[in-house]
Parts: C-alpha cells; sequence; structure tokens
C-alpha cells in the first residue's frame, strides 16, 4: 500500500495519514483541536505532538473552546508543569488567548467552520502532486488567512502553520498522487492551489 513519502513506519503515524489527514473536517471542536496542536507543533515534527495528543486532550479538557478560554493562572501554572505536553510558555498562554479568538469568530460567524472554511468556498481543494517535494510550505491562501486571523488576535498561525493546519483538515489534499488516499478523499473540487 503506497502512502505520502512523510509517513514513516510507526503505527501511530500510519493511521493518522490513513484515517484522518486531508479529510474535512467541519466540527468545531476538533477544528479547535488541531487548531492548537498545529500550533504546538512550531519548531517540532509532527510525530511529537502526535504521541502527545492524548495528553493534550486530557490537559485541556478535550479542546472545549470555553472552558480553555476561561483557564487562570492556575490553570496555566499546571500546565506549564504537564510533563504530558509541550511546555512552553508562549505556546500554553497561546492556547488560551487562540480560544477566546475562536469564541469571538464564532459570534461573529456563527461558528469557526463557517469563517475558515469560506476562504475555500466550503470545499477542499485538491491538488495533483506526484511528490512530496512539490508540496508547498505555504501558500497565497495560507498567508491571507494568517493575515487576518493575526487580525483577530490569534496567535501562532503563521502561513506554514496554517498551511498545516489546512492540510489536516481537508482543506487542502495534499496526499500525492501515487498513495493511496488521494483519489479516496478528492471531495468535490479538483481546483489546484495556487
Amino acid at each position: 500500500m503506497k502512502r505520502c513519502a512523510w509517513v514513516n513506519d510507526e503505527e501511530i503515524f500510519k493511521n493518522y495519514h490513513d484515517n484522518e489527514w486531508g479529510i474535512p473536517v467541519y466540527d468545531d471542536q476538533k477544528l479547535f483541536e488541531m487548531l492548537i496542536l498545529e500550533g504546538a507543533q512550531a519548531g517540532l515534527s509532527w510525530i511529537t505532538i502526535l504521541k502527545r495528543r492524548e495528553n493534550y486532550r486530557e490537559a485541556f479538557d478535550e479542546f472545549n473552546v470555553e472552558q480553555v478560554a476561561s483557564y487562570d493562572e492556575d490553570k496555566i501554572q499546571k500546565l506549564l508543569s504537564n510533563e504530558g505536553i509541550i511546555r512552553n510558555k508562549l505556546k500554553v498562554r497561546g492556547t488560551v488567548k487562540n480560544a477566546k479568538a475562536f469564541i469571538a469568530i464564532r459570534k461573529e460567524f456563527g461558528s469557526f467552520s463557517t469563517y475558515i472554511w469560506a476562504f475555500t468556498e466550503g470545499k477542499p481543494i485538491v491538488n495533483h502532486w506526484e511528490s512530496s517535494d512539490e508540496v508547498p510550505a505555504e501558500t497565497d491562501l495560507s498567508k491571507k488567512i494568517s493575515k487576518d486571523m493575526k487580525k483577530r488576535n490569534f496567535t501562532f498561525v503563521g502561513p506554514v502553520i496554517i498551511y498545516s493546519f489546512m492540510q489536516a483538515v481537508g482543506m487542502v489534499n495534499d496526499h500525492t498522487t501515487d498513495c493511496f488516499r488521494h483519489p479516496e478523499i478528492q471531495g468535490d473540487s479538483t481546483s489546484d492551489v495556487d
């Protein structure tokens, strides 16, 4: 079974690639989780975060955005002593800040999903990369989303992080064409990313 070249032999990685990466996500709680995890990855490998994912879910109340937004200094200090997550002060505090920004988006747009998917007109962008070397780290669209989210008080949402987020939640299908998952999650669109 041919997979994208970035997938190693670890079962957790294969499961993530086969059953999650690139599948369109419209659920706000799941979108919040992936936004936080992608931000946590900054400067690290995705496998590092993936192996700590259950710890993150437990530490951050299953990514209940209202609860995370209400964290006080005591809770932040507990998180910073939690060895099961990345104990970076900026990232932990950024998660609380992002939860507040996320709630503000929901108030304005009805849901975060409505807001984020409007950037692709509600449909995945399906790319046709022949090798992982062709896959960009960022695009004009990820730059546009990043800029808009920064204006809305999000942090850890640079264009590279946002593009990884877009890949993870299926806003773009960046499975390479030789990967068995590419045709399975085509979506409704066939337009390539710019």
